[in-house]
């Protein structure tokens, strides 16, 4: 069986984390506060997404406890998500990584959200 490797190079089959995660593609988001008023909206690209969260990179920094509504354009079909920023650290190149928890996905949400994770399974071999 081949390993599976993030996009830092950790080997998955050793990783603690309760979901696998995979790349994946460019996206849109909406910044909200803990009050739902909306900050800003931004573009961003998924560096790995599992059942449980996704890692972004974003161009700006974003509050952990903020939350993001995401639009993911999957094939012809566009998978939107709900999440809260667990964490936003600045990497190379002035961008940001941002770890996102998702708050529980609508039923065709999850089915779409299942489709995304099997593909870039898929494509990681």
């Amino acid at each position: 069986m081949d390993k599976l490797f993030n996009h830092t190079g950790c080997n998955m089959s050793t990783d603690k984390r309760k979901h696998e995660r995979y790349s994946a593609l460019n996206l849109s988001y909406i910044c909200e506060d803990k009050d739902g008023d909306i900050l800003y909206e931004g573009m961003g690209r998924t560096l790995n997404v599992s059942k449980g969260g996704i890692l972004l990179e974003t161009n700006f920094y974003i509050s952990p406890g903020n939350n993001l509504t995401l639009e993911i354009a999957l094939e012809e079909t566009l998978l939107n998500l709900r999440g809260r920023v667990i964490y936003c650290n600045e990497s190379e190149g002035k961008k940001f990584h941002t770890g996102l928890e998702l708050l529980e996905p609508d039923t065709a949400s999850q089915a779409i959200l299942h489709q995304f994770i099997k593909i870039f399974a898929e494509q990681q071999g």
